[in-house]
């Protein structure tokens, strides 16, 4: 991966992308809210149960994907309405305005409804054409056990991490789990067709090597990043991450035909077993993220609850950078009770390195007090109820 160059092939500064309106119908406890956003900054301060989780969560559909909940789309419908909900937004990017929109459309009764969304007006064909107008990055309490919980959970974890980077990574994974499933069907069904399980075969191992260096290369970029804060200078402690598993291990130093053959060979050679099991036992869908304390030389889930709150902190934070420099789009920070916490010189360093990103954060907590050093220029709102109120 490289930044985006400009005709003359000098890399071109990142754009800058920030919200300056968001409009919600029936999601959540939202019935209908209209917010005005003039800040690269904005700390959203409430009790539980307000509503500030649900705004990041609308924030965060405007990205391909079930949003920061993973939620399905009919969970997100507010209760008591039967109607779907939307999300609209008015986007500024280095000075233009973009309109962006995405929701649960109804049809008549009985039919099945579906996301739909709209960019400019216009219909878009799927969800990954809003990648070409922003990236968002969130972080929220329930990450808190990323470390410590399934490797699924991490898979997921740096596939978002991917997709922010590498907009085609998403067609890719989808790819990979449809031609997953359909090699266990034809296992199932016709075991014995070994043309057909060829063809289903090579056209998964293309797309799964496909992935594992698209992995591979955006775990390689944030460790670079994160060894250059080897000191901590940042107030975050450095991790320093890899794959890990039997499939990464044996695709390392492999050019990527010479990968395909080796997994195209594993898959052959694997069939019995795989049948037997109902899935298929090798692959970049068992990979794993490892992620150690730098510092320590301790994996992360050794490592205690505030350490681990801080490198993942880090680790998103270096992901942002690298969001800009690579898609060269700064994302859009969605930073769930990320103060809570910190103790005070942590939120401090954490308020200046956001400010030197330049990205639009929205962070939210429970008392104001948690974001009274927040840089002169940040909003601040109040959100009460499912209502949203400017504070001062």
């Amino acid at each position: 991966m490289s930044g985006p160059l400009d005709d003359a092939g000098t890399r071109r500064l990142p754009s800058s992308v920030a919200l300056t309106a968001l409009s919600l119908t029936n999601l959540r406890n939202y019935e209908s809210l209209e917010l005005k956003l003039d800040a690269a900054l904005v700390a959203l301060a409430g009790p539980n149960g307000a509503g500030k989780t649900n705004l990041l969560e609308a924030i965060s559909l405007l990205t391909p994907g079930r949003g920061l909940r993973r939620a399905t789309f009919e969970e997100i419908v507010r209760n008591g309405s039967d109607a779907g909900w939307t999300v609209a937004a008015k986007l500024a990017r280095d000075g233009e305005e973009v309109r962006l929109g995405t929701g649960l459309m109804g049809g008549a009764s009985g039919e099945t409804r579906s996301r739909k969304v709209r960019i400019n007006g216009a219909t878009a064909p799927s969800a990954d054409a809003l990648l070409d107008h922003l990236r968002v990055v969130w972080l929220t309490p329930a990450m808190d056990g990323l470390f410590t919980g399934p490797a699924g959970d991490r898979r997921r974890f740096l596939d978002r991490l991917v997709l922010t980077v590498d907009a085609g990574h998403a067609r890719r994974a989808r790819d990979l789990e449809r031609l997953l499933t359909q090699r266990n069907r034809v296992l199932e069904d016709s075991p014995r067709d070994a043309a057909w399980l060829d063809a289903v075969e090579a056209e998964l191992a293309a797309h799964a090597i496909a992935v594992a260096l698209a992995r591979a290369e955006t775990v390689a970029l944030i460790s670079a990043r994160t060894e250059r804060e080897s000191g901590g200078a940042h107030g975050f402690p450095p991790g320093r991450i890899a794959l890990a598993g039997d499939f990464d291990r044996m695709l390392a130093g492999k050019k990527a035909a010479e990968a395909e053959f080796w997994y195209r060979q594993a898959l052959a050679a694997g069939r019995d077993a795989d049948r037997a099991a109902g899935r298929t036992l090798e692959g970049p869908h068992r990979s794993d993220l490892e992620v150690v304390f730098a510092t320590k030389n301790m994996p992360a889930a050794r490592s205690s609850t505030g350490e681990q709150k801080a490198l993942l902190i880090g680790l998103i934070l270096a992901h942002a950078e690298l969001v800009s420099e690579v898609a060269g789009l700064r994302p859009i920070l969605l930073l769930d009770e990320i103060a809570a916490h910190l103790d005070p010189g942590r939120r401090a360093a954490l308020f200046a390195r956001l400010a030197a990103l330049g990205c639009q954060a929205f962070l939210t907590g429970t008392d104001r007090a948690l974001f009274a050093d927040l840089p002169s220029g940040s909003a601040h709102f109040r959100v009460a109820d499912g209502q949203v109120f400017r504070d001062g």
